[in-house]
């Protein structure tokens, strides 16, 4: 035993010794890291001072050299820190190095050190901050170890258009509590609606018929209605019934609601369908929160179908990924309020979310992210992701069987699931996959295999920056291998279809936000020219690549859809380059769908101008649309706002044909000068018929979480399909501006009201409860009081006056808050309890 007890102790030991070159020493973990701005226009310029203060957590000394740390960020950071102690490198897209200088110390147990840096831009939001902080060690140079706790400290931009609680306030104060039984119970708007007096009183005994043709119909309103009453107990004369009626709209339906029954009538199962949409948001409220065995439902007459037969919603799932759970949310969500097309934004330069059975390393390698400089096996950190391989948004993809289950229960919801393939640009995950399927098989000395599916040539030295700052995310158009990778794509794509049993009508090639200076110097492009003497410049390559794409889509009984850049020739006016419509590609029947109409960039009426030309366009207007905006402009608000600023009045408020009369306010949320539509093209009642429908859209950038992709989305896409759906109000046509406004106001309040005593209510148990946004409560200080109020009438306020934020347990605000010298904080609250953000009065 002796002798086994001296072994065991020289193996620990040799382990021991053994563990530096294995493993660091110190648990990065245990460093914490917080963020904070310190002020605006530093040095009179246009940029931030920031701090970023590092504390070591843990029992051992974390050593002043010997390792690199990496972060990412969305703007750019002078090299030279203010401090002097760390150094700040480029990398490549968002990802930054930090390394320590001299006069960097040790940091031994509970001790920090403070880095002050300068940023490019001011801070507005949380969202201006570095995120995903990992170390890597000098030793272990190919390996990222996540550090531990992050924290944001509050920051007061002192910034022009900032919205405070009082400025909250002004904007609520005229929103009015308007009585439940008064409001249309009906959402989105249908076209005609009648309360008829009395109600229907659903119970679990209640029967359930439908003609022939909708029989999938009618196991989804037995799935919809048989939780919301419990187990049977008697048997009822009551019944709802899904009855065929020729001469209805496509989507159209009726919905009749009497004492003894329910009755939708359709002439198709898209009608029947969006029919019992309509039943669901009839039904109060109430009944999702728990099982009744009675539901009193109010007796109406409801005549309805779309305004636009495009109602689309896209998702970012490259940037940063969605599990499949959360898809199935999310369109549960979009059939509730009858918005027909899913599209899958499903690549990026940040990663390749669907397999491709033909080419495995596109989620082999471009599904995954952490710690690398070379992408060789897999993808840098994006977007905060950090530097380990396992994390949840920056690594994972859906299956091919994920994929068919996920367009199966879209179909059964009458969702048409389009998917998107970024091409040209915003390809660096396809890029870099392609390249290590040719390490791999170049080494195996399989060359003509290798080069098949190249998107990149090595030899191509054009030197080019993108809106991201990535320089090296775009393929190679003159490469006759993209072509082979493009066809290869489409061909397992149609497959899953054809597998799952739904229609794919359209593939989504992107195309926007290829920078200039690309493919310059490359000798694929250099060698095209020769042959091809239509291609004078690399604007050429455009036309030609979009051409030899379409051909391919259109091979497969497909049509194509794109940006808007896909549909547009480059040219030059009075020697300014300009975009115009190209006609080459109109008899080919495109689908254009256009996000620029940034208020101030020059292309406010660029939708207007493809539909008059002929283009089918779809509006994705980033001004209205853009629900990865920022609500508006306070630092406590996430998003981005490079677009606007977009609280749920911008989708609401959004006039199809004439978006130019809703634009009130200017990307930074600021009084617009109306003269930037002068000599900008109007839409045409030609350019009105090519006008499909609209699309609203979240990008997937700071969308780190299954409950922040719905805090984002919920409630403006309501907003969005009150405009996709509901016909076109009043106030949109009205010329005289003052009745227009007054017409506004109206629908306005009433929609408000909608929501707050309706619609959230459900969706606070609705499919489990979704986490939409909760409104800052409005806050202003008259005669000596604290007033309070909301934007959605129903929810409740509550305020502490101790210093502590309000939680279920604080007063309920009911009328006026009167105190000398406390600090008043207020809250709002849904039916659930949960809380949004904090209002905090300023002490008189």
């Amino acid at each position: 035993m002796r002798y086994f007890l001296v072994i065991l102790m020289a193996v620990f030991s040799l382990n021991l010794a053994a563990k530096p070159a294995d493993e660091p020493k110190f648990n990065t973990h245990d460093l914490s890291i917080t963020w904070e701005a310190l002020q605006n226009n530093y040095q009179n310029k246009s940029q931030a001072l920031n701090a970023i203060t590092i504390t070591n957590n843990g029992k051992a000394t974390f050593p002043a050299t010997g390792w690199k740390m990496y972060f990412n960020s969305a703007r750019l950071i002078a090299a030279q820190t203010v401090t002097g102690n760390a150094t700040i490198k480029f990398i490549n897209g968002d990802l930054f190095s930090l390394t320590p200088t001299a006069t960097f110390p040790d940091l031994k147990p509970g001790q920090s050190v403070r880095i002050e840096l300068v940023d490019e831009d001011p801070v507005i939001t949380v969202t201006d901050g570095p995120e995903g902080f990992y170390v890597v060690w000098d030793n272990q140079p190919d390996k990222g170890y996540n550090t531990g706790a992050f924290t944001i400290k509050p920051f007061k931009p002192n910034y022009p258009g900032l919205i405070t609680p009082s400025i909250i306030y002004d904007r609520n104060k005229n929103i009015t509590d308007i009585p439940e039984q008064q409001l249309t119970k009906v959402f989105p708007t249908p076209v005609s609606y009648k309360e008829t007096g009395g109600s229907f009183v659903l119970s679990a005994g209640v029967h359930f018929e439908a003609d022939t043709k909708f029989q999938n119909e009618l196991t989804l309103l037995r799935e919809a209605i048989t939780p919301l009453t419990g187990a049977k107990t008697a048997a009822s004369s009551n019944s709802i019934n899904i009855k065929f009626k020729d001469g209805l709209n496509a989507e159209g339906y009726e919905l009749n609601v009497e004492a003894g029954s329910i009755t939708i009538n359709a002439s198709t199962r898209a009608g029947a369908f969006y029919g019992i949409q309509s039943l669901k948001t009839l039904i109060p409220p109430s009944a999702y929160a728990r099982p009744q065995k009675q539901i009193q439902i109010p007796c109406v007459e409801v005549k309805d179908e779309p305004r636009f037969g495009y109602r689309a919603f896209m998702l970012d799932v490259g940037r940063n990924f969605q599990p499949k759970k959360e898809i199935f949310r999310v369109l549960d969500i979009l059939a509730l309020y009858k918005i027909n097309v899913f599209r899958m934004h499903l690549t990026e330069d940040e990663g390749w979310r669907l397999e491709m059975p033909s080419l495995p390393e596109l989620t082999e390698v471009g599904a995954k992210r952490g710690h690398t400089l070379d992408s060789k096996h897999f993808l840098p950190p994006s977007h905060g992701s950090g530097g380990e391989i396992d994390n949840k948004t920056g690594t994972g993809f859906y299956t091919r069987a994920d994929y068919i289950e996920i367009l199966r229960y879209a179909g059964k919801l009458h969702i048409m699931v389009i998917p998107e393939i970024e091409a040209p640009g915003h390809a660096r995950a396809a890029i870099k996959s392609m390249n290590a399927r040719y390490d791999r098989l170049i080494a195996e000395g399989k060359k003509a295999e290798a080069e098949k599916y190249l998107l990149y040539d090595p030899n191509d030295k054009s030197e080019y920056s993108t809106a991201q700052y990535w320089t090296d995310n775009v393929i190679d158009v003159s490469l006759p291998s993209t072509y082979n990778f493009v066809e290869t794509v489409i061909g397992d794509i149609v497959s899953m279809y054809k597998d799952a049993g739904v229609p794919l009508k359209t593939i989504h090639f992107g195309g926007d936000e290829v920078p200039a200076h690309v493919w310059e110097k490359s000798p694929a492009y250099l060698a095209l020219k020769t042959t091809h003497p239509e291609i004078k410049s690399t604007a050429d390559l455009w036309y030609y690549f979009y051409g030899r794409v379409n051909q391919l889509v259109k091979a497969k009984g497909l049509y194509l859809s794109g940006w808007e850049e896909m549909a547009l020739r480059k040219t030059v006016l009075d020697g300014t380059p300009v975009y115009v419509p190209n006609p080459d590609f109109m008899p080919e029947h495109l689908q254009a769908e256009v996000w620029n109409n940034t208020l101030g960039g020059g292309n406010e009426d660029l939708a207007y101008r493809l539909a008059n030309a002929g283009y089918k366009t779809v509006l994705t207007c980033v001004t209205n649309f853009y629900f990865d905006m920022a609500h508006y402009k306070s630092f406590d608000e996430p998003g981005y706002y490079w677009g606007a600023f977009s609280d749920i009045d911008k989708p609401f408020s959004f006039i199809p044909y004439d978006y130019f009369k809703n634009s009130k306010v200017d990307r930074d949320g600021l009084p617009l000068n109306r003269n930037i539509f002068i000599g900008k093209q109007r839409l045409t009642d030609y350019g009105k018929s090519n006008i499909l429908g609209l699309q609203s859209a979240v990008w997937g950038e700071n969308i780190k979480s299954t409950e922040r992709l719905e805090y984002m989305l919920l409630p403006r896409v309501l907003g969005f399909a009150e405009r996709a759906w509901s016909q076109d109000p009043a106030w949109a046509t009205e010329k005289d501006v003052a009745k227009s406004d007054s017409l506004y106001q109206k629908d306005w309040v009433n929609f408000l009201n909608v929501l707050g005593k309706r619609e959230l209510p459900r969706l606070s148990y609705y499919n489990g409860g979704y986490n939409y946004r909760l409104p800052k409560p409005g806050v202003a200080l008259q005669d000596g009081k604290y007033v309070a109020n909301i934007q959605f009438p129903g929810l409740i306020i509550r305020y502490t006056t101790n210093g502590k934020d309000p939680d279920t347990k604080s007063a309920l605000y009911n009328d006026v808050v009167t105190i000398d010298k406390s600090t008043v904080k207020f809250k709002a609250f849904d039916t659930k309890g949960r809380g949004g953000n904090v209002s905090e009065s300023v002490t008189p």
